[in-house]
């Protein structure tokens, strides 16, 4: 099956964090005094014994997302499962418990390791209990290639869509926050993240779309992923100065153009390309027009960026 149309949107987002279940407050930071996230509280106890932190963390962002996506009753998925796919963005997700695990083989064997923790090894742990949870039969892989991961999460979602493999994604970004993590990385994790559900534009149904996906584009090095936007942003139908700027240093975002930094969460690393994302949704919802340019990169390595844009704005 091939698909017929090109766009692919937005139409439904989980925001997971302390304090904040909306995307509105995500560019304000961190809630002050707020508690960690109370899985339990969020989807029920059941099925949560014996899964890390991330994974339920992640399925509390993806019942949100499929919710808001008007995807997911009570009574479970409104859709054939085999058309919604499932695409994870996290470097860090399981890093607990295969250090744990590396640990009891190094100290005693192999036969010391608990059974009901084994599974929580795989790197795909997290995107195979989302789609076991809701039943989603579709596509299913996981993006853990370091900092530009979450924005590159979003493009095998729109590449899977446009292929007509699906109906529908559930992209999720999400790390958890724990001595192992912090270890790792020398900071504190965001200790949650963000999940969206994106469709083809003529599978949307009456949720209609929230934020049309643009094409993404890789680059060596930051300032030319960002100075590359800019030029594709140029012209009558846009103006990189009249949009919303995300994950670009101040140097890289033009002038008279607003930004919103979203550091102050913590190391957000695999979650932060889907808390751009969120908050993009969120820019739309507000009745912005304007784009909204989104980038991800170190000062080293390679880099990624994308526009967004609201339905108003499709060109």
């Amino acid at each position: 099956m091939t698909a017929a149309v090109t766009e692919v949107a937005v139409t439904g987002v989980g925001v997971v964090l302390p304090g904040l279940n909306e995307p509105g407050g995500l560019p304000h930071g961190p809630v002050a005094g707020a508690a960690p996230v109370d899985p339990a509280a969020l989807i029920g106890k059941k099925g949560l014994r014996f899964k890390d932190r991330a994974t339920q963390l992640g399925l509390c962002m993806a019942k949100a997302a499929l919710t808001d996506a008007g995807l997911l009753g009570p009574r479970g998925l409104l859709v054939p499962g085999d058309r919604v796919g499932v695409v994870v963005s996290s470097n860090l997700g399981n890093a607990d418990t295969v250090c744990r695990a590396v640990a009891t083989i190094a100290e005693e064997n192999t036969g010391a390791l608990s059974p009901m923790d084994t599974p929580n090894a795989s790197s795909n742990i997290i995107a195979s209990e989302i789609a076991i949870r809701f039943g989603l039969r579709g596509p299913n892989l996981t993006v853990c290639n370091g900092v530009t991961s979450g924005l590159d999460a979003l493009r095998w979602a729109r590449l899977t869509l446009r292929s007509g493999r699906a109906d529908h994604m559930v992209v999720a970004g999400v790390e958890p926050d724990n001595d192992i993590t912090r270890r790792l990385t020398g900071a504190r994790m965001v200790d949650g993240g963000a999940a969206v559900v994106v469709g083809r534009t003529d599978a949307v149904g009456a949720a209609g779309p929230r934020l049309l996906l643009g094409p993404s584009l890789r680059t060596e090095k930051l300032p030319d992923c960002a100075a590359r936007l800019a030029d594709a942003a140029s012209g009558p139908a846009r103006d990189a100065a009249a949009g919303l700027w995300l994950g670009a240093g101040p140097s890289a975002v033009p002038p008279g153009a607003e930004s919103a930094d979203l550091s102050g969460w913590g190391e957000c690393s695999g979650a932060l390309g889907l808390l751009q994302c969120a908050t993009a949704v969120a820019w739309a919802d507000s009745g912005r027009t304007e784009p909204v340019y989104a980038l991800l990169g170190g000062a080293d390595g390679e880099a990624s960026g994308t526009v967004w844009t609201p339905p108003e704005r499709a060109v």
